[in-house]
């Protein structure tokens, strides 16, 4: 039996084996020049990051770290890169190009405006594409500064990494470094801008490709880049995809339908709303990408939209979130059928998302429940019914998501039981109306009946439900307390979400207070219930 080579010891940022290899493969940019402009014929324009003043780092994710083989460092060249202060001569770089539809809308040449690929480095984990968001502007920044602020960059700091430990996939977040610089932002965008404190947070992903970056390239007929792209990818991060197989291309977007499909079936189960599902900020490695004006579920509502933008429309509302992800899907297939030609092959990518969520959507609230899905006809109708009738009355009684379905992993022995474990959860001030309280009744009743047809014990449903029904999420107003201190010099509730993130599942009654439902005062309060696009 071959002995198992011991893994190199953790090295620093800065001593990490950095490489250039995207920037190396690919078309850039010719003009050197940081000046915004639209570009063709290529994938990446060169882009170094902007120095700041005084960089300190406020978190490090060391959790991330462990995994990849790095030491935690809080100043010489490791901070310097950190906040883009240092480029080693082994690094090129780089901001992508990319196109996308924005709120149903094709926009045109967008690109990272404010995120600078510092380069790739072989981890103790694979492969891994480092990412500096904040780090200046960039051909692609349009008007902007590329920079970021403080309370955007926290909130996609916490957030990557709260993901990952609920299990949905998602690019991840490594530090969070202060400039020492104030930015100016319109939080509101109602004509009163005002300095806020910048930061840059370290993103970490196998790839940051998105939809975008091959719409783009269908857009303006870049076939052969479009080609060439697409086999990278297929190459890179999809090896049970043969190079050679003429159905290379239709196997490819059969993948991403199922990731994205399974992706929106894990956002739905913890309650997650995005609030940008624009194409651009879809990732073709079925990854959670850009944390903007994000939230959670509280008072269950399927219209609900975190994002002020939204407001009107709510496109990208909670309930909306798995339609838009097959839109989305179907722009980034449109997309690729300049490779494929066949319009049938590229429809039954499209049939397979909608299989796959169909299919596995059911079985995910099976699991929050602790049940089975009915094979028999009749049965799965009724167990629809319940479902339907359940978050109904959810919506109705305003209760919190999070907060029931942890409630609901515990032993429950009767009505009275269930409805003194329902009550702290709802937000309403008065009681459950007599209509609410015996439609509640009546529902419990038909889910203990369907608990005992599944037949498990107590003890085994309780730890299956408690593993997909977290007790800990980022409530926005949690992010927003961390933000609040962050801004005046204390970043020790930042370190203390992180941790308890860390394992949103566990029970961990010592930070009892962090899995409270929403506050009466967050209930409006900015940044607690809805955000803007505003970085």
């Amino acid at each position: 039996m071959a002995q198992e080579l011991p893994l190199p010891a953790d090295l620093s940022f800065s001593e990490l084996p950095w490489e250039a290899r995207f920037a190396g493969l690919f078309p850039g940019d010719p003009e050197a020049v940081n000046f915004t402009r639209p570009v063709s014929e290529i994938t990446h324009s060169v882009t170094s990051p902007t120095a700041v003043r005084a960089p300190t780092l406020l978190a490090w994710s060391d959790r991330l770290a462990t995994e990849l083989g790095i030491k935690k460092s809080e100043s010489g060249d490791s901070l310097a890169l950190l906040a883009g202060n240092l480029v080693l001569p082994s690094m090129r770089p780089y901001a992508a190009r990319y196109g996308g539809h924005q709120f149903g809308h094709w926009a045109g040449q967008l690109g990272d405006g404010r995120a600078i690929t510092l380069g790739e480095v072989e981890t103790k984990s694979g492969r891994r594409e480092f990412q500096l968001k904040g780090a200046g502007p960039t051909p692609y920044s349009r008007r902007a500064d590329g920079r970021a602020v403080l309370r955007s960059s926290v909130r996609e700091f916490l957030c990557s990494e709260a993901m990952h430990f609920l299990g949905v996939p998602t690019t991840r977040a490594l530090a969070l470094v202060g400039t020492g610089e104030a930015v100016v932002r319109d939080l509101f965008y109602d004509g009163n801008p005002r300095e806020e404190p910048g930061a840059i947070v370290t993103r970490v992903s196998p790839s940051f490709l998105r939809f975008g970056n091959f719409q783009i390239l269908a857009a303006t007929g870049e076939t052969d880049l479009l080609r060439d792209l697409t086999d990278f990818l297929i190459a890179d991060h999809f090896p049970n995809i043969s190079p050679v197989d003429p159905d290379r291309y239709g196997l490819l977007l059969d993948e991403v339908g199922r990731r994205t499909a399974r992706l929106m079936i894990e956002w739905m189960r913890v309650g997650f709303v995005h609030g940008v599902m624009n194409t651009d900020n879809m990732a073709v490695l079925g990854l959670t990408i850009d944390y903007g004006p994000y939230g959670w579920l509280e008072p269950y509502d399927p219209g609900w939209t975190p994002n002020t933008t939204d407001s009107e429309g709510r496109r990208y509302c909670y309930g909306n979130q798995p339609g838009i992800g097959h839109w989305n899907f179907a722009r980034l297939c449109e997309a690729l059928q300049p490779l494929i030609g066949d319009e049938s092959r590229l429809k039954r990518s499209l049939e397979l998302y909608r299989e796959i969520f169909e299919r596995e959507y059911p079985e995910m609230i099976a699991r929050k429940l602790g049940v089975t899905v009915p094979v028999e006809a009749a049965e799965l109708t009724a167990y629809r019914e319940e479902i339907e009738m359940l978050f109904g009355l959810l919506q109705s009684s305003e209760a919190d998501m999070t907060l029931f379905f942890r409630g609901l992993s515990t032993e429950l022995a009767g009505a009275e039981d269930f409805l003194g474990m329902l009550t702290p959860t709802l937000y309403r001030a008065a009681p459950l109306t007599p209509e609410l309280d015996t439609a509640w009744r009546a529902w419990f009743s038909r889910y203990r009946a369907r608990l005992i047809k599944s037949g498990l014990l107590a003890a085994e449903r309780i730890q299956s439900m408690r593993a997909v029904n977290p007790k800990f999420v980022l409530r926005n107003y949690l992010a927003q307390n961390a933000i609040v201190a962050a801004e005046s010099g204390d970043a020790t509730l930042i370190a203390r979400l992180l941790r308890v993130l860390e394992f949103p599942y566990d029970e961990n009654p010592s930070d009892q207070d962090l899995a409270e439902k929403r506050p009466e005062w967050a209930r409006s309060a900015p940044g607690c219930s809805a955000l803007s696009c505003s970085s």
